[in-house]
């Protein structure tokens, strides 16, 4: 990736961020206070990393056994509320939230919908739909605090969408302002690197790119992604450090090493994410706390600021 020095020197020079180090940051070896019972959670600790307000969790799902799921039968799930997760911004402090439409609810967004409203302004959400949505639908989606479409295409065997309905429902969300968010393996990056060079509107992929723990950075899609972030057609979710390694916590060191090859990068065009309530992990669920405390190791203080505040405010349309 080729460094882009006008649009980054703000992080350098940002005299806020320094201070920031000294009020919002815990020594190592002070005593961190214990964290609630969170559901879905391995936390036992808040996070030593103290966040400013207006700090954005950028990937979260919530699941409520009000909204019925795409599948009748589905087996009932538990502790994926709006009040669950609450639990969660207690302990680490973030006030501001996107939530991402599970595969659990298809392409009925309700409960997206309605979570999102439960939050004041606070949070934005992702939807997914299929391209006979109408034009109504679409502004409706808007109104309710939608700012882009999720494709999860990493697992074929459940997947809701397809890679051909990317570029008809890209156009069609560009007069709305909204971006894709794309869930794809490494290799599936490179497969579909023509038609995602054809996407319009802003790219976020999810989970750093989903790369190999054994290539990391050395796989060709961490080019690939590199050269969008220089043009600024795409976005990075540091998220999902658990989902990327052969190495496993809790230093994750294999994912932390693609993180901080992308801070490195453009730190600018990065946001964080928990994951939560981390769906794919049904026997060990991961450390809240740890998974925010690992942006310590991956980014500066400025870095850290610009990823957790400023970046999502801008991306998502954060007040």
């Amino acid at each position: 990736m080729t460094a882009n020095t006008s649009r980054r020197n703000f992080l350098s020079g940002t005299c806020a961020a320094a201070l920031w180090l000294v009020s919002e940051r815990v020594l190592a070896g002070t005593p961190v206070p214990a964290a609630a019972s969170i559901p879905n959670s391995s936390a036992s600790q808040r996070p030593r990393l103290r966040v400013q307000a207006g700090a954005c969790d950028a990937h979260i799902h919530i699941i409520d056994p009000g909204f019925a799921p795409a599948v009748a039968g589905t087996p009932a799930v538990a502790g994926m509320s709006v009040d669950d997760y609450r639990q969660l911004q207690r302990s680490n402090g973030t006030t501001r939230v996107v939530i991402v439409q599970p595969k659990y609810y298809g392409t009925d967004n309700r409960c997206t919908l309605d979570a999102v409203a439960r939050f004041d302004g606070q949070a934005r959400g992702i939807a997914v739909v299929h391209p006979s949505i109408s034009e109504a639908e679409l502004e409706r989606l808007a109104a309710g605090g939608i700012r882009g479409l999720r494709f999860s295409l990493w697992n074929p065997k459940d997947t809701v969408t397809t890679p051909e309905m990317i570029l008809p429902l890209a156009e069609r969300i560009a007069a709305l302002g909204w971006h894709i968010q794309l869930h794809l393996s490494g290799d599936q990056i490179v497969q579909h690197q023509a038609l995602l060079d054809k996407v319009k509107v802003p790219m976020v992929f999810d989970h750093m790119g989903r790369l190999p723990p054994a290539q990391g950075t050395a796989h060709p899609a961490f080019a690939m992604i590199g050269r969008w972030l220089d043009a600024d057609r795409a976005w990075v979710k540091l998220s999902g450090a658990y989902l990327n390694t052969a190495e496993g916590g809790p230093g994750y060191a294999d994912a932390s090493r693609v993180a901080r090859a992308f801070v490195k990068a453009a730190p600018e065009r990065l946001v964080w994410g928990s994951d939560w309530p981390h769906i794919t992990e049904q026997r060990h669920k991961p450390d809240d706390s740890l998974l925010l405390d690992l942006i310590s190791g991956w980014a500066s203080t400025a870095e850290t600021q610009r990823i957790l505040i400023e970046n999502p405010q801008a991306l998502y349309g954060f007040h």
